[in-house]
């Protein structure tokens, strides 16, 4: 009987150490996962700082100028062309 309750703990034993070898190559696993993916946001937060920097320099006032005129064939009109509204008197 005693042998039995023997052979019972051992094997309770050499389950509980599999269990844990399994819980911390899944740790591991998810460690390594974690890192992989902070590394990527690392990369996506500068990938977005140049896109930033990008959209700021298409939407800069000389590259409209440039674009409207070229593209839109657009022109700035002559001074006789320009008309300018009076203020109105606040009643």
């Amino acid at each position: 009987m005693a042998a039995r309750f023997n052979l019972f703990l051992v094997l309770v034993a050499v389950f509980c150490a599999l269990g844990v070898v399994t819980s911390q190559h899944k740790s591991r696993k998810l460690f390594h996962a974690i890192e992989v993916e902070q590394e990527r946001a690392g990369q996506l937060e500068v990938e977005y700082g140049q896109l930033q920097l990008e959209l700021s320099t298409w939407a800069t006032s000389p590259r409209i100028e440039r674009v409207a005129r070229e593209r839109l064939r657009m022109r700035l009109p002559e001074a006789a062309d320009i008309a300018t509204l009076a203020e109105r008197a606040s009643p």
